[in-house]
């Protein structure tokens, strides 16, 4: 099922492999995109826990996209493909060895990786991306980058990302391999029959369970145990009850038993293409000067916590005592950390009150629109002297729309005021390409883009006038092409 964005790599005996993009919306070095994994469970609280994580892409966009990505295969690893890196002669294709490869091990799979990654270096480094000069090498996917595409990343809305599945158009039975005779019926499938995941990425639930790189943590509250055990499984597979499958399911498998490595008949793998951090002494300087600013207050709105921090770093360098000064730096990284969350949440909410201006825009735009249609009507009806028996029930109409429009209008006024006031031209204008990079790649918000844009428009204007001009910030969203 080719899609004109696959990005395709050569691989060992004339075979590809194929790759899909995962957005984030973040650009800078040290960026990361907040997320919820998991998924509250009385009886599996301690394993599929909703926690709080982070995630950010390695390869730079480029062009007018302000986001990062990294790359997932658009299916799971199959059996010619493994055969291919690891056989000593090249295989004969068959419709079999279609079939995901599965009964490896963890440690199989990470040099099948290696091959990979070694044959591509070799044979095809003009086709590898690179960032910042630096070749991109594909491993297993971490437990974050498997559940954030699993989920369907920024093609989703905020509540279908937290469902327990990914919006599935044509049902379970059209997008996923599950237990019982009207799915898998016992039996692994061959990879991408069915549809495909918002990302484009087939059998992400079911079909095989994949592996993923870290070892398994049970979940404690809101962050993960400290002890690390075996490897992590996810997805289900075409054993799993329907009833089971859902994005946040993992289970922990042992890197040995008792008779050596563990190969389970349902595991299989999925590669992800990612790219070293420290990729050049340039990106080591940019990213030593955005730790630098982390939580020190170096925004408009934190006068304040950067005068502490700044206190904190005058107090420790002049005093001699290593023991007293040690405790100073752990008080400032604390106070810069406790300050970093602070402007992640207030970014957070800045995104929120971009997108309700963009919604409420849309509705200025349809109830404005449904008001000039009534007056029109009333006006060619009721205008004459001998008026329609309809008019006074056309003027009650009328009269509701009006005020209708008039309180949306001054909520919409409202909104717009109270976010411009609260938090400023520069920490707004900072967020705008973040919610931009968001609704356009979901396809269910595209079209509010202009509707953004408009809204934007509208609280630039009182950002540089301070003045409330509610009419025309209605005609503005009224004037929106969809």
């Amino acid at each position: 099922m080719p899609a004109p964005d696959d990005v395709v790599l050569p691989m060992p005996c004339d075979g590809s492999m194929v790759f899909r993009k995962v957005h984030i919306p973040v650009v800078g070095p040290l960026d990361d995109y907040p997320i919820n994994i998991g998924q509250d469970s009385a009886e599996w609280g301690y394993v599929e826990q909703t926690r709080p994580a982070h995630i950010a892409g390695s390869f730079t966009a480029g062009g007018k996209q302000n986001s990062r990505y990294y790359l997932l295969a658009k299916y799971e690893m199959s059996q010619l493909q493994y055969r291919a890196l690891t056989d000593e002669s090249c295989p004969t294709p068959s419709n079999k060895l279609r079939l995901p490869v599965v009964s490896v091990s963890w440690l199989e799979a990470l040099q099948a990786a290696d091959r990979y990654n070694l044959w591509l270096r070799e044979h095809a480094a003009d086709r590898l991306p690179r960032e910042d000069g630096a070749l991109g090498f594909v491993r297993l996917p971490t437990e974050i980058e498997w559940e954030f595409a699993a989920r369907g990343g920024l093609e989703v809305g905020t509540a279908e990302f937290r469902d327990s599945r990914y919006p599935m158009a044509e049902g379970l039975n059209g997008h996923e391999w599950f237990a019982g005779s009207q799915s898998a019926n016992g039996q692994l499938q061959l990879s991408g029959l069915l549809k495909p995941n918002p990302l484009g990425l087939h059998d992400m639930l079911g079909n095989a369970d994949e592996m993923i790189f870290e070892p398994f943590r049970l979940n404690k509250l809101d962050r993960q145990h400290g002890q690390a055990g075996g490897y992590v499984v996810r997805g289900g597979n075409y054993l799993t009850a329907q009833s089971e499958m859902r994005t946040a399911l993992r289970k922990e498998e042992p890197y040995y038993n008792a008779t050596g490595q563990v190969k389970n008949r349902t595991s299989g793998l999925r590669l992800a293409l990612v790219s070293p951090t420290l990729t050049s002494r340039e990106r080591v300087a940019s990213i030593e000067s955005s730790w630098k600013k982390l939580g020190s207050g170096s925004d408009e709105s934190a006068a304040a916590d950067k005068g502490a921090v700044q206190t904190l770093e005058a107090l420790a360098s002049g005093i001699e005592d290593q023991a007293l000064k040690d405790q100073l730096k752990t008080l400032e990284n604390q106070l810069r950390a406790s300050n970093q969350q602070q402007e992640e949440a207030r970014d957070q909410a800045i995104r929120a009150s971009l997108n309700l201006g963009a919604f409420l825009c849309t509705k200025m735009l349809d109830d404005g629109q449904y008001m000039d249609f009534l007056q029109k009507n009333y006006d060619l009806n009721c205008a004459a002297e001998d008026q329609d028996s309809s008019c006074p029930m056309r003027k009650v109409k009328l009269d509701e729309q009006q005020d209708r429009l008039h309180k949306l209008s001054r909520y919409y006024a409202s909104s717009l005021v109270e976010s411009a006031t609260l938090y400023g031209h520069p920490l707004l204008a900072k967020q705008l390409p973040v919610m931009e990079e968001l609704i356009g790649r979901n396809r269910q918000l595209q079209e509010l883009t202009p509707y953004l844009r408009t809204h934007w428009a509208n609280q630039n204007a009182f950002l540089q006038s301070h003045r409330i001009d509610t009419n025309a910030w209605l005609e503005n969203c009224k004037n929106v092409s969809r």
